[in-house]
């Protein structure tokens, strides 16, 4: 191996020394060689190719190449001759540190066939490193009361080589009162210290210069040195001292900024400068101290700063040293314990949670609505919180444990009644004075259809005049619900039956919002004078409930129906012409004919009057008919210049308005008395077993008409008693009597199926529409005429009481 070293005239044995070193290993494929540091570059290691076996014409075609692990540029190889030199400079205590071994590990790898060699060059150390003092001046001070052997730790220099290079040696300058001392312990290694060797005198030496020395092992060796400055301090014997080693002390937390916590007191048996304290936190000391509290470094008085706050920090250690000012300061120490005792100043919270709304109004008692958490900060009392709840209201509290409550219901809800309830929770400590919290709960109480709907009677009287349009509006019934949303959204339908034959949705509908009845087709007052019927209202809920009214509709009379003529009974000629035969012997006021007609209407509608109509050319007739029974009679007697054939025209009218009318024809033969003897004689005998039967029949049916049109007056004045809360007033609607007119004047009868009516006029007693008229018995005719005429009454009068 070729080396280069700088140095004296053992350099080239050194170098022969350090060829024979090299060696190999052929069984195990890797190659050793070793190499000092600092070498330079070119120096000579081995020659790489031939302890490998490799031929130097092959190294080229081979592709001969190292790889190092460590660093590629600090060997090489030259591919020529085959030797590996050094190629950059090799710091050992860079490359390895303090490590007792160092080595660089290359890799030769050649191709055709691949083959790869393991070369290890170990590095070894020189002695180029000086020992080296962390400082290079060392100040130590000693107090002169230092008794003799009294030990003072140095440090010791440090040196990078390794081996013997790195062995130390320390010398001190010779002096009386110091030497060195090492003392080597269980891990093999010696600590450094300055030993005392008699007491100093500060009044003689105030200050000792000494130079520690350090010397390696190395050839040649290295030194290091440190100057040591030691200087003696005056004797400081005595610490202050404190009364107690730990002082307990309480503060209230909302004392306010500077309040006396405590005034410490140290003593210190020393005089002069050596005897003066010094007080302060001793440190470290922790940021909570700092911020809350100071400390007067002159007095010792201790003093809150800032706000202290009980629920942050209950108990504050704080330690102390009094320091005197000696030139050795000695200090002595305490500990003060503050406790921080509670005041009432944190108000309680209050916090709701889990809300259940809106709430049913069909919800059953102890339906739990909410929970609610109360918390205060402060303790004891102050922190014990109790909750309230507003009064008069559904809810309550239920605790269910420390601080937590439920708020459930407590009675049965109705919305109809309250729709939303706001609530106030109340939490107060127990504090004095107590502070308290509020928190409102607005509890909305949801609709359930437990509400039918509702009409404001349970019975309507309606009155329409027959003779409607189709399709016309004769009522509006409304229902209320006192629910809402759908709850409270009617609908109206007519609850079918049948009148008569018929249908009842055939005559009337209702329409299904807005509950306007409508007739659906003319009323007929002479076909259905009442008409009977209810209306059902449901709500929308779920399951719907629904509420019925009853409708009377009474159909009033209008005045539709013209006058119709009957018939008499053997008269000749049709309904609308009658011939009788008059005799001439007849006296002023005898009754020759008889219209008769009748009215399908009612009341004034159906009360018929009779006219005469005047003769063609002006003629005065000597015949007249009664106004309302249609007695058509002479007014003069007879004689031979009246014409033997009469042509009379009646004008039947009604009381309507407007007023209808009917005409009917008379036609009467003048005979001269002794014709037809026999048929006089009978129909006289006839006329007056028939006025017997007639008289008692009249009876009968006017009685009979004024039993029912009593009855009937009773009804209605039951009804308006029914109807009218008040008890009627002079002027103010009541009911009235009926009024039965019989006239012997009168032989048309006529009866008003149309109620009664209340009148609110105020200028008399109310009406009635109720007339009843009495035929009256007419003198006697011609027997044949007569007989004729009261078998039709009597007909009439049967019809007439079987109707009523």
């Amino acid at each position: 191996m070729l080396f280069s070293w700088r140095g004296g005239p053992g350099a080239a044995s050194f170098l022969l020394s350090l060829l024979l070193l090299t060696s190999w290993e052929a069984g195990s494929g890797q190659v050793h060689y070793s190499v000092p540091e600092e070498a330079k570059h070119g120096t000579f290691v081995g020659r790489i190719a031939q302890d490998l076996g490799l031929e130097l014409a092959e190294l080229v075609p081979r592709q001969f190449r190292v790889v190092s692990k460590d660093r590629e540029d600090l060997l090489e190889v030259n591919l020529q001759n085959g030797i590996l030199f050094v190629n950059s400079r090799i710091d050992r205590e860079a490359l390895c540190g303090r490590s007792a071994e160092c080595s660089i590990h290359l890799e030769v790898i050649v191709d055709r066939p691949l083959q790869v060699f393991h070369v290890e060059v170990e590095v070894k150390d020189i002695n180029d490193n000086p020992p080296v003092f962390p400082e290079a001046k060392k100040r130590i001070i000693i107090a002169e009361s230092r008794p003799p052997e009294t030990r003072f730790p140095l440090d010791g220099a440090s040196d990078a080589d390794t081996g013997v290079n790195s062995a130390l040696t320390y010398r001190i300058d010779p002096n009386d009162y110091f030497a060195l001392g090492t003392q080597n312990n269980r891990e093999q290694t010696s600590s450094l210290s300055l030993v005392l060797r008699k007491s100093l005198d500060r009044e003689q030496i105030q200050e000792h210069s000494l130079l520690l020395t350090a010397n390696d092992g190395g050839k040649p060796e290295m030194t290091g040195t440190v100057q040591l400055l030691i200087a003696v301090l005056d004797v400081n014997d005595n610490a202050p001292e404190f009364d107690q080693f730990i002082y307990k002390v309480t503060v209230f937390e909302n004392a306010f900024n500077g309040t006396l916590v405590i005034n410490l007191n140290a003593t210190d048996l020393d005089e002069g400068t050596n005897g003066d304290i010094i007080y302060s936190f001793r440190r470290p000391v922790s940021p909570a101290v700092l911020n809350a509290f100071t400390i007067n470094p002159n007095s010792g008085e201790i003093r809150t700063k800032g706000k202290l706050d009980f629920e942050e920090k209950k108990l504050y250690e704080i330690s102390v040293e009094a320091i005197d000012k000696g030139n050795i300061a000695m200090a002595g120490h305490c500990t003060i314990l503050v406790e921080v005792l509670d005041v009432n100043d944190n108000i309680p919270q209050i916090t709701i949670t889990s809300l259940s709304l809106p709430v049913q109004e069909d919800a059953q008692v102890g339906t739990v609505i909410a929970l609610i958490s109360v918390s205060d900060r402060d303790s004891g009392a102050n922190g014990q919180v109790t909750c309230s709840l507003t009064a008069h209201v559904p809810f309550k509290l239920v605790s269910t444990f420390k601080n937590y409550y439920s708020l459930v219901l407590d009675s049965a809800l109705d919305r109809e009644s309250v729709s939303d309830y706001t609530l106030v929770v109340t939490a107060r400590d127990g504090g004095s004075p107590s502070l308290w919290a509020t928190a409102s709960v607005s509890v909305e109480v949801a609709d359930v259809n437990d509400n039918a709907p509702a009409f404001a009677q349970p019975e309507y009287t309606v009155f329409v005049r027959e003779n409607n349009p189709p399709g016309c509006h004769i009522f509006t019934v409304s229902a209320r619900d006192a629910d809402a949303r759908e709850n409270a959204r009617v609908s109206y339908s007519l609850v079918e039956r049948r009148v008569g034959e018929r249908a009842l949705s055939s005559y009337v509908s209702v329409h299904a919002e807005s509950g306007k009845v409508y007739a659906l087709q003319p009323l007929d007052h002479e076909e259905l004078e009442l008409l009977q019927f209810q209306v059902s209202a449901r709500d929308a809920g779920v399951p719907p409930l629904g509420s019925n009214v009853t409708l009377q509709v009474f159909v009033l009379d209008e005045n539709d129906n013209a006058p119709a003529l009957l018939p008499l009974p053997g008269a000749r000629g049709g309904a609308g012409a009658v011939s009788e035969l008059v005799w001439r012997s007849v006296g002023a006021g005898h009754v020759v004919a008889k219209v008769r007609a009748v009215d399908a209407d009612s009341g004034y509608n159906a009360w018929l009057s009779y006219e005469l109509q005047p003769a063609a050319g002006g003629a005065r007739s000597p015949f007249r008919v009664a106004l309302y029974t249609g007695e058509i009679s002479t007014t003069r007697s007879l004689d031979e210049a009246d014409s033997p054939r009469q042509r009379l025209l009646v004008l039947v009218k009604d009381h309507g308005e407007p007023a209808l009318t009917a005409t009917a024809t008379v036609l009467l033969s003048l005979v001269e008395s002794g014709q037809a003897p026999k048929a006089s004689s009978r129909a006289l005998a006839g006329a007056a077993g028939a006025e017997a039967a007639l008289v008692d029949v009249n009876v009968y049916l006017i009685v009979a008409i004024c039993a029912v049109s009593s009855l009937l007056v009773l009804t209605l004045l039951l009804y308006t008693a029914l109807r009218c809360s008040a008890p009627p007033t002079e002027g103010a609607c009541g009911p009235g009597k009926p009024t039965l007119v019989c006239s012997s004047a009168v032989g048309s009868w006529s009866y008003s199926q149309q109620r009664r009516q209340r009148v609110c006029s105020g200028e008399g007693a109310p009406k009635t529409d109720l007339m009843a008229f009495s035929p009256s018995l007419p003198p006697c005719l011609s027997s044949a005429e007569g007989t004729g005429e009261r078998e039709a009454d009597l007909e009439r009068l049967k019809e007439v009481s079987s109707y009523l």
